[in-house]
C-alpha cells in the first residue's frame, strides 16, 4: 500500500529493509500475485509536477522544532493514553527529542492496540510494525503503564497534574451497529468482534462462535469484511503458522463454513475495501459474483473514470460466476442487498434482504451473521465529544471547547479518536505527526503549565491505585513467554487471552518483586 515517488527517491534501497511490514520490494523481484502493482504505482503519480516537495513524514524533510527547555522549566513530559500505532508514533516523535519523557498508558496489560488485537493472523507482516514500536518502548525516557484504565484509575486532572498533556490516542473502540430486527440473536455480531476473537483479546475470547453452519454473511464490504471472508475460508494449517488464538484454531478445524456471503448495498464502483486488499484475496481464495452482479460490474466500468475504481472493476470482472462446484471454501461479493431482518427465533438462522434497486425480497441462510459497517469513538471523560462525527473535538490535534472553539489547556489527540476512522495503520504516522507539532509548539510558546509533582509521586499515586499494574519489564516478560510458547509448535507466538495469566507472565520478570518499586527505580536512575 505505500507508493515510492520516483523523483524523491534517491535509490538508496534501505527503505527495502527497514520498512517494518515488508511493503516494499524491488520491481524485479515481485511474485506473480504482487504483479498489478506494478501498473497501479506507476499511475498513481501520472502527471507529477517536477518541483513537488518531499512528504512531511520523509526523514529528508524539515522535523518539528524542538522542545526548548527554558530557564527553570522542567523537560517537556507527555502522558499517552492508549498503546496503538498513533501512540507509539506520537512516542516516537517525542523521544526523538532531548529530554523529552513520555509515559503511555493502555488499560490492557499489553501493548499496541488494533496491531495486536485487529489485524488478521494471516497478515503476519503487517504485525511486524511492532518491531518499531518495542524500539520505541526501549527508550530510556519512555515508562509504560499498562493494566491502568485512565477514567477509573486514574483521572484526566491527576494525569495532568503530573504531565505538561495528555495525548489521547483511544482509536474507536466501538462498533456502529445496524438497527434491524433479529439483531442481537444468538448468531450474529460484528466482524470486529470476530478478529478480536480469532486474535485472543481477553474481552472476547469467551465469545460463543458458531462454524457448524455452511455459510456465514457479512453486511458490509470494507477491508475488515475481507479480512473475516478471508480468514474464515483459510485452511486451518495455514493458520496453525501464525499467532491466531488456540480456541479460535481449534473451532477452525471443526468448520463446517463452505460460503462466506460480502453484502453490500450499494454497487460494485462502490466497494468500500481498497484495491491491494481485493488484489490479495483474490490471489489466495476462490472469490465469486452472482451473474447479475457480474453484468453491473461490466455496466460500470463503461462509465467509471477514476483509475483506483477502474482497477477495482477490472479485478472483479475477472471473478467467476459460482456455477462450478467449489473445492474448497469460497468467498461470494454480492451486491445491490439492503439487510431488512435477521431470520431466525432462538438463534440466526439467516437474513432477510431487499434488493435495493427494485424492493424485491431476497433469503439466504446463514448460521452466522455479522455486520462490518464502520467504527466510532467513544466519550472521554472530562473532554468534549462530538456525538455526531464520534470523535474528540480538535484543531490540528488540540482539544478544543465546542462551545466557545478555544484550545483546552493541556489536552490533545490523535488516530481515529482525533480524525475519525479512515486510513490504515502508517495514515497514523503523518496524523500523530501533525500532533506532535502542535504540542511541541505549544510548549515552546509556554501554553503548557508545569506538573505539580515529579515522575515518582505519579508511579507512586498508580501503584496504590493499581497494584497489578504492568510495566515495561512486565510487558516483556508476558511477550518472551508468548514467543516461547509459540516456538514449540512453530508460531511466532501464543497469547495469553485471560488477564490473570497475562499478570501472572509479567509477575516473572526477572527484577524486582513490586512493579511499583521497580518503575520507581528506573523513574529514579533516568
Amino acid at each position: 500500500m505505500l507508493y515510492i515517488d520516483p523523483v524523491a527517491c534517491v535509490d538508496c534501497g534501505a527503505c527495502v529493509s527497514a520498512c517494518p511490514v515488508g511493503a516494499i520490494v524491488p520491481h524485479s523481484k515481485l511474485d506473480a500475485a504482487q504483479l498489478p502493482f506494478v501498473e497501479i504505482n506507476a499511475s498513481f503519480y501520472p502527471d507529477r509536477p517536477a518541483d513537488v516537495k518531499l512528504p512531511p513524514t520523509s526523514k529528508l524533510a524539515p522535523v518539528i522544532p524542538a522542545a526548548q527547555v527554558r530557564t527553570r522549566r522542567r523537560p517537556l513530559t507527555v502522558a499517552i493514553v492508549g498503546s496503538g500505532p498513533a501512540a507509539m508514533y506520537a512516542a516516537d516523535e517525542l523521544l526523538v527529542q532531548q529530554g523529552v519523557r513520555v509515559n503511555v498508558f493502555e488499560k490492557l496489560p499489553t501493548p499496541f492496540g488494533l496491531v495486536r488485537a485487529g489485524v488478521a493472523p494471516d497478515h503476519q507482516h503487517t504485525k511486524h510494525v511492532t518491531r518499531l514500536f518495542d524500539r520505541v518502548t526501549e527508550h530510556r525516557r519512555f515508562n509504560f503503564y499498562l493494566n491502568i484504565e485512565v477514567g477509573r484509575h486514574v483521572s484526566h486532572a491527576e494525569l495532568l497534574a503530573h504531565h505538561h498533556a495528555v495525548l489521547y490516542a483511544v482509536g474507536a473502540p466501538d462498533d456502529r451497529r445496524l438497527d434491524i430486527e433479529g439483531m442481537g440473536l444468538p448468531g450474529t455480531g460484528t466482524a470486529t468482534e470476530l478478529v478480536a476473537w480469532i486474535n485472543g483479546h481477553p474481552q472476547y475470547a469467551t465469545l460463543p462462535i458458531d462454524l457448524s453452519h455452511e455459510r456465514v454473511v457479512v453486511i458490509g464490504n470494507g477491508n475488515v469484511a475481507l479480512d473475516v471472508a478471508r480468514v474464515l475460508t483459510a485452511d486451518p494449517d495455514e493458520l496453525a503458522r501464525t499467532d491466531i488464538a488456540d480456541h479460535a484454531l481449534r473451532a477452525f478445524r471443526k468448520s463446517a463454513v463452505r460460503e462466506v456471503v460480502v453484502a453490500a448495498r450499494r454497487g460494485p464502483a462502490h466497494s468500500a475495501f481498497t484495491l491491494p486488499e481485493l488484489i490479495g484475496l483474490t490471489s489466495a481464495r476462490e472469490v465469486v459474483l452472482d451473474p447479475e452482479d457480474q453484468r453491473w460490474v461490466h455496466a460500470d466500468l463503461a462509465s467509471v473514470s477514476d483509475p483506483l475504481t477502474r482497477h477495482k472493476l477490472e479485478v472483479l470482472s475477472g471473478l467467476g460466476d459460482g456455477s462450478a462446484p467449489a473445492s474448497r471454501p469460497r468467498i461470494r461479493l454480492a451486491y445491490g442487498l439492503t439487510p431488512q431482518r435477521v431470520a431466525g427465533e432462538r438463534r440466526a438462522a439467516g437474513v432477510e434482504f431487499s434488493v435495493t434497486a427494485t424492493g424485491a425480497p431476497r433469503h439466504l441462510e446463514a448460521g452466522l451473521v455479522l455486520t462490518s459497517i464502520g467504527y466510532r469513538g467513544k466519550l472521554i471523560r472530562d473532554l468534549p465529544f462530538d456525538e455526531a462525527a464520534a470523535v474528540v473535538p480538535n484543531d490540528g490535534g488540540r482539544v478544543v471547547d465546542p462551545g466557545t472553539g478555544l484550545p483546552v489547556a493541556g489536552a490533545y489527540a490523535a488516530g481515529w479518536i482525533k480524525r475519525g476512522p479512515t486510513g490504515f495503520i502508517g495514515t497514523n504516522k503523518s496524523c500523530s505527526f501533525q500532533t506532535v507539532q502542535a504540542l511541541v509548539a505549544d510548549f515552546n510558546a509556554g501554553k503548557l503549565t508545569d506538573p505539580a509533582a515529579g515522575p515518582t509521586a505519579l508511579a507512586e499515586l498508580v501503584a496504590a491505585r493499581q497494584p497489578d499494574l504492568v510495566d515495561s519489564a512486565g510487558w516483556r516478560a508476558i511477550d518472551a513467554a508468548e514467543v516461547a510458547r509459540g516456538t514449540v509448535d512453530g508460531r511466532p507466538r501464543r497469547k495469553f487471552t485471560d488477564v490473570a495469566d497475562m499478570l501472572a507472565a509479567a509477575a516473572a520478570a526477572p527484577q524486582e518483586p513490586s512493579r511499583g518499586r521497580r518503575l520507581l527505580a528506573r523513574l529514579r536512575s533516568s
